[in-house]
């Protein structure tokens, strides 16, 4: 028999031909065919620009982020089959994960690490689209559904830092959903809704789990469908004007780049899972307070600015971050610079980003702190030197304003490091 007689004859059985509409292709028109008929692929348009194949486009920020989705999906589910969610079992199911459950450490690593790393390039990503343009008309709407992915990346880590019911997450999640409680009106009862109560028990770790296993997933992937199917009906990704537009086959082009991506993330995935174990403190006790009680890192920055003024910091600041993000497409209608990182024609937008950069660094050189800061990075396990990182630049900002005023009731990070 001749060397690929047998797959030949495999392709032609009437078993093979019931899954695949289209057998291996063997040539351009057997490549569009197979794009076309495959249940994922059929994402893709068959042809794709050639700028597109260029790291320096996006970076591929987007890719990256879907890919950690994939893994704290896959790492979710294996866990959530040793995880029980009751304050009298949480913890001992997080030590029996990690020392009885084969490769249980492994997973829970994994999921740790790939649930931080998700919520850094969600919001690169997110910045990668503002410095490019790629926001503007027909984009408007993705990148409003991209605000949400980000928020939704938020969500989906805060509500899981309660689970392994340790120390710091007890206390993680009391200092964030005090930051909550500041929001006029509706902070007391969206409060008392996330933790069923008026304290963090049972009924808290319940919520928490629901809505970081069940409902806040279905709408990542409700959302990230959504924003994929919008980058393909929007034209693609952004093209910067007058540039001469040449398009190639998606496959191999862009899928053997895509592959390579995937392979890359769970490399870096394995190694971090390897070598840095995810943290686990003594188990969560409310009458123990740890000196300081610190926010998730990501909300470091609030807790700084809302010890300084509840409602400047709690409510003002992000509410209106978020409606910055959520209105800037409908109110910068300018059609230049899109597709062109840094573009001449967005320099009020750059400057303005140039502005905070420049008050954060001016906070740093004020800081008396900052060398003590730096410090301590050096030699610290991942998890601290993310936290110590949040909170120089939360102290850079308070030292570029800096207030004197202080507020009662949320605690600050000062001498935790």
């Amino acid at each position: 028999m001749r060397e690929g007689e047998p797959r030949d004859a495999l392709e032609r059985s009437r078993l093979y031909r019931s899954v695949f509409r289209v057998g291996w292709p063997r040539s351009r028109q057997d490549r569009l065919a197979a794009m076309l008929s495959s249940l994922v692929l059929h994402l893709h348009p068959t042809r794709v620009r050639a700028h597109v194949l260029r790291f320096s486009t996006t970076l591929g920020l987007g890719l990256v982020s879907f890919y950690l989705f994939l893994v704290l999906t896959v790492t979710g589910l294996a866990l959530m089959l040793y995880y029980v969610p009751h304050p009298d079992a949480a913890y001992r199911s997080l030590k029996d994960i990690e020392y009885a459950v084969t490769f249980g450490m492994f997973l829970r690593n994994a999921h740790r690490w790939a649930a931080h790393g998700m919520v850094a390039v969600v919001f690169l990503h997110l910045c990668r689209v503002f410095f490019t343009g790629a926001y503007k008309p027909p984009r408007e709407f993705n990148w409003v559904v991209g605000v949400a992915l980000l928020l939704l990346t938020l969500g989906l880590s805060f509500t899981g830092y309660l689970l392994p019911w340790d120390q710091l997450a007890f206390w993680a999640i009391t200092v964030g959903t005090s930051i909550v409680a500041y929001a006029p009106v509706v902070g007391e009862p969206l409060r008392y809704l996330l933790l069923g109560g008026y304290e963090i028990g049972a009924a808290a770790l319940l919520r928490f789990y629901v809505l970081h296993c069940l409902i806040l997933p279905l709408a990542m992937a409700f959302l990230v469908a959504l924003h994929f199917w919008r980058v393909r009906k929007d034209g693609g990704l952004s093209h910067p004007e007058g540039r001469p537009i040449r398009r190639v086959p998606t496959w191999p082009h862009l899928l053997f780049r895509e592959l390579a991506l995937l392979v890359l993330v769970l490399v870096l995935v394995h190694l971090a899972a390897l070598l840095f174990d995810a943290p686990l403190e003594e188990i969560a006790d409310a009458m123990r307070t740890p000196n300081p009680a610190k926010a998730p890192w990501y909300f470091l920055g609030l807790q700084e600015l809302v010890h300084y003024g509840a409602f400047f910091g709690g409510v003002l600041v992000p509410t209106g971050m978020v409606l910055a993000l959520l209105l800037l497409p409908y109110l910068d209608r300018r059609p230049h610079g899109v597709g062109v990182w840094f573009a001449r024609e967005r320099r009020v937008a750059n400057a303005v980003f140039g502005a905070f950069a420049a008050i954060w660094l001016r906070g740093m050189v004020n800081n008396a702190r900052l060398t003590v800061h730096l410090r301590m990075l050096s030699g610290s396990n991942p998890h601290h030197v993310i936290e110590c990182g949040f909170k120089v630049l939360a102290r850079a900002l308070r030292a570029a304003i800096a207030p004197n005023d202080r507020v009662r009731g949320i605690p600050s990070t000062k001498g935790s490091l």
